[in-house]
């Protein structure tokens, strides 16, 4: 991942941008390719929908927010994302079904404008062989605690990103903990993704433990320094009953 100073905003960058955003700095959105030593006491965690909002800081970038809300269809799920800033608006949605331990990408869309230009990306469940980002996050969030993947011996994901390229990196899971975000304090269930092929670069997400799909809060890092964090500062689950 590159630094994009403001004197060299494009379009490309901006979609990056909204990447970050609702892929979890592009990384997030992964699904387990190898399922190693499942945990087969452990509980699947049920969807349920939400809305949540998060304070997005890039180096060198102003900060935004980016909504998020997880919502029923009927007999599949829809996952939407979206940020607007002065300069920049996106949004990325993923509809997918949910079965037992399984979830399968339906349909996936994404748009991104920078003063007025823009692209947008449209894939159909014949172009997503394994899952898109949006679905894969939530996805990756629930396996969390199905498999034991270490430092020394992680897991591989893989994705497909906005235009269906094919994308492949490492996960392993950390002790539980507990986060306090602008939103409250919750109990955290934190997973670090690995670039294969840029060790230097990590980054740590903490999922809510009982709400597939909710981020808490998300660090990116490369050679050891902070690029690029997320914190929720607001959640309404259920539609309703803010917390």
């Amino acid at each position: 991942m590159e630094e994009w100073p403001l004197r060299h905003i494009n379009v490309t960058a901006a979609r990056r941008w909204l990447s970050i955003a609702v892929g979890a700095l592009s990384m997030s959105g992964m699904t387990a390719a190898v399922a190693e030593q499942p945990v087969e006491d452990a509980a699947w965690a049920a969807p349920q929908p939400f809305e949540a909002q998060y304070r997005l800081e890039i180096r060198g970038w102003p900060g935004a927010t980016i909504t998020h809300t997880l919502s029923n269809e009927g007999l599949h799920w829809l996952s939407d994302m979206s940020f607007s800033v002065a300069v920049a608006r996106g949004q990325e949605r993923s509809r997918f079904a949910v079965d037992d331990d399984a979830t399968r990408s339906l349909l996936y869309n994404s748009s991104y404008s920078l003063f007025g230009v823009g692209d947008s990306y449209q894939l159909n469940e014949a172009d997503i062989h394994s899952l898109d980002r949006q679905t894969a996050l939530f996805d990756l969030s629930r396996r969390v605690g199905h498999e034991d993947c270490t430092q020394e011996a992680p897991c591989d994901i893989s994705f497909v990103d906005h235009r269906g390229r094919d994308e492949h990196f490492q996960y392993y899971l950390n002790p539980p903990a507990s986060v306090s975000v602008p939103a409250g304090e919750f109990d955290a269930k934190p997973v670090t993704l690995v670039d294969a092929d840029k060790p230097d670069r990590h980054l740590v997400i903490n999922f809510h433990p009982d709400w597939p799909g909710l981020i808490l809060s998300a660090e990116y890092q490369k050679e050891g320094r902070r690029q690029t964090t997320i914190t929720m500062t607001r959640f309404t689950p259920d539609e309703g009953n803010e917390r």
